[in-house]
């Protein structure tokens, strides 16, 4: 019996982004299904809103400039509640007030990759934003997400109020976007094949097989 090829799957999200949310869901999924898989995972940042300000805005005023007012917001929305439904996952759209910039929230998750609890700190954080309508740019709900993953808090508040490695996030999601990625998620594996959007559970228990196949 041989082992098990494996493989890095790199994944470009931002945890504002509602398909990097339901995207997870559907690959947490497949790899429950398959203890064995072969993915080590990274994950990488990626800003949806660089140039959003540091304290972030209000969400509806937010929406309704991106979408052109009301009904283009909930026209734009409406994929992503039958998505998430449909994963089983809920969404608390109207708890939501501030759209946050999530550079802070990268670096959360940049430091708990040091630690091993990277994939920790990103369900975590996907779920102070879109289950309990946190905002995830506050640096207090920050170092609670950290408190709540076995993370220092005290430490992780302190990193927060400086600039520590905020450089580096910002240097890397300019990487991912001269490598072409202009959406997430976006998912990539072995270095080499961008698998891009909230791909089904499906999709990935054939790339395991497809991997699997080549051992």
């Amino acid at each position: 019996m041989t082992e098990t090829t494996t493989v890095k799957l790199d994944i470009m999200s931002d945890p504002i982004c509602p398909w990097c949310y339901i995207g997870k869901a559907h690959l947490d999924k497949a790899l429950a299904e398959r203890p064995d898989h072969p993915f080590t995972i990274e994950w990488h940042p990626f800003q949806l809103n660089p140039e959003m300000p540091a304290g972030g805005m209000d969400r509806r005023a937010y929406l309704e400039a991106k979408f052109g007012g009301q009904q283009g917001a909930v026209k734009a929305y409406a994929p992503v509640v039958e998505h998430a439904e449909k994963a089983g996952l809920k969404i608390d759209f109207e708890g939501m007030k501030r759209t946050p910039n999530t550079l802070d929230a990268h670096r959360l998750i940049h430091w708990a990759g040091i630690e091993g609890r990277q994939t920790a700190a990103v369900s975590a954080l996907f779920t102070a934003y879109f289950v309990d309508a946190r905002d995830i740019g506050d640096h207090e709900v920050l170092a609670d997400v950290a408190d709540g993953i076995e993370m220092d808090a005290a430490v992780v508040r302190r990193l927060l109020e400086s600039d520590v490695d905020a450089q580096e996030i910002r240097d890397r999601d300019a990487h991912s976007r001269s490598m072409g990625i202009n959406s997430v998620p976006t998912f990539i594996v072995g270095g080499r094949h961008a698998v891009p959007g909230a791909q089904p559970p499906e999709l990935w228990a054939k790339v395991i097989a497809d991997i699997e196949a080549l051992d």
